[in-house]
């Protein structure tokens, strides 16, 4: 064993030497998660996202006699070597929005995601926060189009959310307002926060009206540029599932029989868009197959999207959602354990080969006392004693790469600050007068 490590050791570091990285000269030490190519950064050195979702933190979070819940999930991840939580920041209209109505926000849900965030931060978690829902669940595209239908315009479609310029500006008033939010508990806005990682413009944006693909293209292309235009300090990532479009015909037999009207490659080359993620739900997906199947599916998914990551879009890819539910037919935590080493073991292999495949964040997790949100996917790490175990062998995989690289860091440093004092000795020799 020791004879593999060494040699492993050797080849990433001689791998990343060929591959990478003008990463040695990103010195920026300030927290943020930055790209490089194909590899998310960390003051200087390789990320990798081993993380969850949780959407529900905010909400949660909004009732201070239930914050509990949020501290004692944020402690159980982080010792199972968790690192980052993708969750909601939105709620419009309905029960406990945080957007009551067009431009009007409710500071109790909003001091919920203050407390998320600096409970994160306390924990060493870094955030995803997504800014819209596709799906109607906490008011999602249909209660914008309800809004903008309430004060005259006449839209026929949840999809106009894309395209009627009213929709659009309530959303961008909404990303405005979340992006410049000060935190009542750390003191810093939002925006300038490296507790948070990205934002997501859209949970699984969908529309199913323009298969062709422009109608996404055009509104990932505007809100991508807003989001910039505010907040050039964090990621941005789209929310996409993964599904192949037009701009590849070629790859559409690689997805489930779906046609909804995004496009991976085009979508994500979008200026802005600084990573990729992709979701995997064999289980819905190809709901009456067996599960030999199910997982012959997901390592071509993944194996398709990884290398499409690596040498079409040059940037990272996330597996931003992936699970296996109790309600599948048949359904054992073994089934699931062998759905998570899959995912992981295609991440890993990957990030060992100095590739594309930058994390994966499973769907979902919970703590104990929260049934009323369990999906069939929920995850309680104290009652999941197999699966946390393979959690957390993935987290520790992932730090040895890391580690190695910062070992390369810290080497190829020492390496330049020797050279650099002994240009100086030699400058000053030469200035010299020697002799009579």
């Amino acid at each position: 064993m020791k004879l593999l490590h060494l040699a492993f050791t050797i080849f990433l570091a001689f791998f990343i030497h060929r591959q990478s990285f003008n990463v040695l000269h990103v010195e920026a030490g300030d927290g943020f998660i930055r790209t490089r190519g194909s590899h998310f950064l960390l003051n200087g050195n390789l990320y990798y996202a081993n993380g969850f979702n949780a959407y529900w933190l905010m909400y949660v979070a909004s009732d201070p006699s239930q914050r509990s819940k949020v501290s004692t999930a944020f402690h159980e991840a982080a010792s199972h070597g968790l690192t980052v939580a993708r969750t909601w920041a939105f709620s419009d209209g309905g029960y406990r929005p945080l957007q009551r109505s067009p431009g009007s926000y409710n500071e109790q849900m909003f001091k919920g995601l203050d407390f998320v965030i600096a409970e994160a931060r306390k924990y060493g978690i870094k955030l995803i926060l997504s800014l819209a829902n596709n799906y109607d669940s906490f008011g999602g595209k249909k209660q914008y189009v309800n809004w903008a239908r309430s004060q005259g315009q006449f839209l026929t479609s949840d999809d106009d959310f894309f395209r009627n310029p009213v929709v659009k500006g309530y959303y961008k008033n909404l990303i405005k307002t979340v992006l410049n939010r000060y935190n009542t508990f750390t003191g810093i806005h939002y925006k300038d926060d490296p507790t948070i990682m990205a934002w997501e413009l859209m949970n699984e944006p969908r529309c199913t009206s323009d298969p062709s693909g422009r109608t996404i293209q055009a509104w990932i292309t505007e809100m991508a540029s807003y989001v910039k235009s505010i907040d050039r300090n964090h990621l941005l990532e789209a929310g996409l599932e993964g599904f192949y479009g037009q701009s590849t015909p070629q790859r559409k037999r690689v997805n489930p029989n779906l046609d909804i009207g995004t496009d991976f490659i085009a979508n994500n080359l979008i200026p802005g868009i600084d990573f990729a993620t992709v979701h995997s739900y064999p289980d819905q997906w190809l709901s009456s197959s067996n599960d030999r199947d199910q997982l012959s599916f997901l390592n071509n998914w993944l194996d398709t999207h990884i290398q499409d990551a690596q040498h079409i879009l040059r940037k990272p890819i996330l597996l931003a959602e992936f699970g296996k539910s109790r309600k599948d037919p048949g359904y054992s935590t073994y089934q699931r354990d062998v759905m998570f080493n899959t995912v992981y073991y295609k991440i890993y292999s990957s990030a060992k080969r100095g590739g594309a495949a930058a994390g994966g964040l499973f769907w979902q997790l919970l703590t104990e006392g929260m049934d009323a949100f369990r999906d069939g996917y929920e995850m309680v790490l104290s009652q999941s004693p197999s699966t946390a175990n393979v959690i957390t062998q993935q987290a520790h995989k992932l730090y040895q790469i890391r580690k190695i690289f910062a070992r390369m860091r810290n080497a190829e440093r020492w390496k330049r600050s020797r050279g650099m004092r002994r240009r100086q000795r030699q400058g000053g020799n030469r200035g010299r007068h020697i002799g009579n």
